[in-house]
Protein backbone atom coordinates (compact mmCIF):
# COMPACT_ATOMS: atom_id res chain seq x y z
CA UNK A 1 0.00 0.00 0.00
CA UNK A 2 1.20 3.08 -0.93
CA UNK A 3 1.51 6.13 1.23
CA UNK A 4 -0.61 7.36 4.03
CA UNK A 5 -2.98 4.38 3.80
CA UNK A 6 -0.25 2.64 5.29
CA UNK A 7 -1.25 4.42 8.69
CA UNK A 8 -5.00 4.15 8.13
CA UNK A 9 -4.54 -0.04 7.97
CA UNK A 10 -2.34 0.41 11.60
CA UNK A 11 -5.26 2.60 12.35
CA UNK A 12 -7.81 0.36 11.70
CA UNK A 13 -6.34 -2.56 13.34
CA UNK A 14 -5.74 -0.39 16.39
CA UNK A 15 -9.37 0.62 16.64
CA UNK A 16 -10.52 -2.49 16.12
CA UNK A 17 -8.59 -3.67 18.96
CA UNK A 18 -9.48 -0.69 20.88
CA UNK A 19 -13.28 -1.81 20.26
CA UNK A 20 -12.57 -4.96 22.41
CA UNK A 21 -12.01 -2.94 24.98
CA UNK A 22 -14.52 -0.34 25.25
CA UNK A 23 -11.41 1.99 24.47
CA UNK A 24 -12.45 3.12 20.90
CA UNK A 25 -16.43 3.96 22.20
CA UNK A 26 -15.28 6.48 24.90
CA UNK A 27 -12.92 8.32 22.33
CA UNK A 28 -15.10 8.64 19.49
CA UNK A 29 -17.85 9.65 21.96
CA UNK A 30 -15.62 13.03 22.82
CA UNK A 31 -15.03 13.52 19.09
CA UNK A 32 -18.86 13.17 18.54
CA UNK A 33 -19.57 15.70 21.93
CA UNK A 34 -16.57 18.17 20.47
CA UNK A 35 -17.82 18.56 16.85
CA UNK A 36 -21.39 18.84 18.22
CA UNK A 37 -19.75 21.65 20.64
CA UNK A 38 -18.39 23.59 17.57
CA UNK A 39 -21.02 23.51 15.41
CA UNK A 40 -23.72 22.22 16.20
CA UNK A 41 -25.92 18.90 16.58
CA UNK A 42 -27.56 18.71 13.01
CA UNK A 43 -24.95 16.12 11.12
CA UNK A 44 -26.61 17.70 8.23
CA UNK A 45 -25.57 21.14 8.94
CA UNK A 46 -21.99 20.10 10.56
CA UNK A 47 -19.90 18.53 8.10
CA UNK A 48 -16.92 17.74 11.05
CA UNK A 49 -20.02 16.27 13.31
CA UNK A 50 -21.29 14.18 10.08
CA UNK A 51 -17.48 12.57 9.96
CA UNK A 52 -17.21 11.51 13.23
CA UNK A 53 -20.81 10.02 13.57
CA UNK A 54 -20.19 8.50 9.69
CA UNK A 55 -16.73 6.76 11.66
CA UNK A 56 -18.98 6.11 14.81
CA UNK A 57 -21.49 4.02 12.65
CA UNK A 58 -18.33 2.15 10.95
CA UNK A 59 -17.08 1.03 14.39
CA UNK A 60 -20.63 -0.10 15.13
CA UNK A 61 -21.08 2.46 17.72
CA UNK A 62 -24.34 2.02 19.26
CA UNK A 63 -27.19 4.88 18.18
CA UNK A 64 -28.09 5.54 22.02
CA UNK A 65 -24.68 6.61 22.44
CA UNK A 66 -23.93 8.86 19.36
CA UNK A 67 -27.11 10.08 20.47
CA UNK A 68 -25.80 10.81 23.83
CA UNK A 69 -22.65 12.21 23.15
CA UNK A 70 -24.41 14.58 20.71
CA UNK A 71 -26.19 15.91 23.34
CA UNK A 72 -23.64 16.03 25.54
CA UNK A 73 -21.94 18.50 22.90
CA UNK A 74 -25.31 20.63 21.99
CA UNK A 75 -25.84 21.18 25.87
CA UNK A 76 -28.76 19.29 26.08
CA UNK A 77 -27.13 16.73 28.74
CA UNK A 78 -24.51 17.24 31.13
CA UNK A 79 -20.93 16.08 30.32
CA UNK A 80 -17.29 17.25 30.02
CA UNK A 81 -15.64 20.47 29.49
CA UNK A 82 -13.89 18.92 26.56
CA UNK A 83 -11.20 21.67 24.36
CA UNK A 84 -8.89 20.17 21.60
CA UNK A 85 -5.37 20.75 21.74
CA UNK A 86 -2.54 20.11 20.01
CA UNK A 87 0.54 18.73 21.34
CA UNK A 88 4.35 18.81 19.22
CA UNK A 89 7.33 16.88 19.63
CA UNK A 90 10.39 14.55 18.69
CA UNK A 91 10.49 11.29 19.08
CA UNK A 92 14.47 10.06 19.36
CA UNK A 93 15.25 9.81 16.35
CA UNK A 94 14.15 13.42 15.12
CA UNK A 95 10.91 11.99 14.13
CA UNK A 96 8.44 14.74 14.29
CA UNK A 97 5.22 13.65 16.78
CA UNK A 98 1.83 15.91 16.57
CA UNK A 99 -0.66 14.96 19.36
CA UNK A 100 -4.30 16.13 18.88
CA UNK A 101 -5.92 15.78 22.64
CA UNK A 102 -9.37 15.88 23.83
CA UNK A 103 -9.43 16.83 27.40
CA UNK A 104 -11.27 18.31 30.27
CA UNK A 105 -7.85 19.08 32.41
CA UNK A 106 -4.82 20.34 30.58
CA UNK A 107 -2.27 19.63 33.25
CA UNK A 108 -3.16 15.75 33.91
CA UNK A 109 -2.84 15.93 29.97
CA UNK A 110 0.21 17.42 29.17
CA UNK A 111 1.78 15.46 32.24
CA UNK A 112 0.24 12.29 30.74
CA UNK A 113 1.81 12.86 27.40
CA UNK A 114 5.38 14.48 28.45
CA UNK A 115 5.70 11.11 31.20
CA UNK A 116 5.13 8.99 27.39
CA UNK A 117 7.62 10.63 25.46
CA UNK A 118 10.26 10.44 27.78
CA UNK A 119 9.57 6.79 28.83
CA UNK A 120 10.46 6.27 25.34
CA UNK A 121 12.91 8.71 24.89
CA UNK A 122 11.10 11.05 22.91
CA UNK A 123 10.69 15.10 24.20
CA UNK A 124 7.92 17.69 24.37
CA UNK A 125 8.76 20.77 22.16
CA UNK A 126 7.17 24.39 22.26
CA UNK A 127 3.82 25.06 20.31
CA UNK A 128 4.62 25.57 16.96
CA UNK A 129 8.09 23.55 16.89
CA UNK A 130 6.67 20.61 14.04
CA UNK A 131 3.29 22.00 13.41
CA UNK A 132 4.48 23.80 10.57
CA UNK A 133 5.71 20.13 8.68
CA UNK A 134 2.13 19.27 8.34
CA UNK A 135 -0.80 20.15 6.33
CA UNK A 136 -4.63 20.15 7.05
CA UNK A 137 -6.30 18.39 4.06
CA UNK A 138 -9.21 16.06 3.28
CA UNK A 139 -8.04 12.58 3.58
CA UNK A 140 -10.49 9.50 1.47
CA UNK A 141 -9.31 6.22 0.57
CA UNK A 142 -11.51 3.90 -1.49
CA UNK A 143 -10.63 0.40 -1.44
CA UNK A 144 -10.39 -0.36 -5.55
CA UNK A 145 -11.98 -3.82 -6.15
CA UNK A 146 -12.85 -4.82 -9.52
CA UNK A 147 -13.39 -0.90 -10.54
CA UNK A 148 -11.04 1.39 -12.92
CA UNK A 149 -8.07 3.21 -10.61
CA UNK A 150 -8.24 5.71 -13.24
CA UNK A 151 -12.27 6.16 -13.86
CA UNK A 152 -12.29 7.07 -9.57
CA UNK A 153 -9.39 9.50 -10.20
CA UNK A 154 -11.16 11.59 -12.96
CA UNK A 155 -14.29 11.92 -10.48
CA UNK A 156 -12.57 12.81 -7.83
CA UNK A 157 -10.53 15.44 -9.48
CA UNK A 158 -13.92 16.53 -11.26
CA UNK A 159 -15.14 16.73 -7.32
CA UNK A 160 -12.72 18.89 -6.78
CA UNK A 161 -9.63 16.33 -5.45
CA UNK A 162 -6.13 18.20 -5.26
CA UNK A 163 -4.01 14.85 -5.22
CA UNK A 164 -4.54 10.91 -5.53
CA UNK A 165 -2.51 7.99 -4.86
CA UNK A 166 -2.86 4.49 -6.14
CA UNK A 167 -1.07 1.17 -5.75
CA UNK A 168 -4.26 -0.91 -7.54
CA UNK A 169 -5.69 -2.05 -4.35
CA UNK A 170 -6.00 1.18 -2.67
CA UNK A 171 -6.95 4.27 -4.18
CA UNK A 172 -5.95 7.44 -1.80
CA UNK A 173 -7.38 10.98 -2.37
CA UNK A 174 -6.43 14.45 -0.80
CA UNK A 175 -8.17 17.70 -0.90
CA UNK A 176 -8.75 20.64 0.59
CA UNK A 177 -10.19 20.68 3.80
CA UNK A 178 -12.71 23.16 2.13
CA UNK A 179 -14.00 20.52 -0.19
CA UNK A 180 -13.70 17.22 1.20
CA UNK A 181 -17.62 17.10 1.83
CA UNK A 182 -17.74 17.88 -2.04
CA UNK A 183 -15.57 15.20 -2.80
CA UNK A 184 -17.06 13.10 -0.33
CA UNK A 185 -20.74 12.95 -1.72
CA UNK A 186 -19.69 13.06 -5.15
CA UNK A 187 -18.22 9.46 -4.55
CA UNK A 188 -20.57 8.65 -2.37
CA UNK A 189 -23.43 9.32 -5.11
CA UNK A 190 -22.05 6.91 -7.20
CA UNK A 191 -22.00 4.19 -4.99
CA UNK A 192 -18.48 3.69 -3.31
CA UNK A 193 -18.30 2.95 0.15
CA UNK A 194 -15.35 5.26 1.42
CA UNK A 195 -13.39 6.19 4.12
CA UNK A 196 -13.14 10.15 5.30
CA UNK A 197 -11.39 12.17 7.05
CA UNK A 198 -9.37 16.06 8.65
CA UNK A 199 -5.72 14.44 9.16
CA UNK A 200 -2.59 16.03 9.59
CA UNK A 201 -0.23 15.33 6.34
CA UNK A 202 3.39 15.46 6.76
CA UNK A 203 4.85 17.54 3.78
CA UNK A 204 7.56 15.41 4.26
CA UNK A 205 8.71 11.81 5.75
CA UNK A 206 11.72 10.40 7.54
CA UNK A 207 12.36 7.00 6.75
CA UNK A 208 14.66 5.16 9.53
CA UNK A 209 16.22 1.81 9.51
CA UNK A 210 13.67 -1.33 10.73
CA UNK A 211 14.44 -0.97 14.54
CA UNK A 212 14.48 2.54 14.85
CA UNK A 213 11.09 2.66 12.76
CA UNK A 214 9.53 -0.07 15.26
CA UNK A 215 10.95 2.23 18.20
CA UNK A 216 8.55 5.25 16.90
CA UNK A 217 5.67 3.28 16.38
CA UNK A 218 5.86 1.86 19.71
CA UNK A 219 6.15 5.80 21.01
CA UNK A 220 3.09 6.33 18.95
CA UNK A 221 0.97 3.32 20.52
CA UNK A 222 2.12 4.26 24.02
CA UNK A 223 0.50 8.10 23.43
CA UNK A 224 -2.61 6.68 21.41
CA UNK A 225 -3.16 4.62 24.64
CA UNK A 226 -3.50 7.83 26.83
CA UNK A 227 -7.07 8.68 27.35
CA UNK A 228 -7.00 11.89 26.53
CA UNK A 229 -5.17 11.22 23.15
CA UNK A 230 -7.18 10.76 20.12
CA UNK A 231 -4.57 11.18 16.85
CA UNK A 232 -0.79 11.05 16.66
CA UNK A 233 0.16 12.50 13.45
CA UNK A 234 3.78 12.16 12.46
CA UNK A 235 5.96 12.23 9.48
CA UNK A 236 7.57 8.44 9.93
CA UNK A 237 8.14 6.67 6.70
CA UNK A 238 6.50 3.34 6.57
CA UNK A 239 7.81 0.58 4.32
CA UNK A 240 6.49 -2.23 3.25
CA UNK A 241 9.25 -4.11 5.39
CA UNK A 242 7.74 -2.04 8.35
CA UNK A 243 4.33 -3.39 7.72
CA UNK A 244 5.22 -7.44 7.49
CA UNK A 245 6.86 -6.99 10.81
CA UNK A 246 3.83 -4.77 12.34
CA UNK A 247 1.13 -7.43 10.62
CA UNK A 248 3.17 -10.55 12.49
CA UNK A 249 3.50 -8.55 15.93
CA UNK A 250 -0.29 -7.58 15.90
Amino acid sequence: MSGHSKWSTIKRKKEAQDAKRGRLFTKLAREITIAAQQGGGDPMSNFQLRLTVDKARMANMPKDNIERAIKRGTGELKGEELEELYYEGYDPNGVAILIQVLTDNRNRTVSDVRRVLSKHGGNLGAAGCVAWLFDSKGYITIEVGDEDPEELALLAIEAGAKDIETDGQWLEIYTDPTSLQRVKEALEQQGFSIESQLSMIPKSVTSLSLEKTMQTMRLIDALEELDDVQQVFSNLDISDEVMVEYEAAA
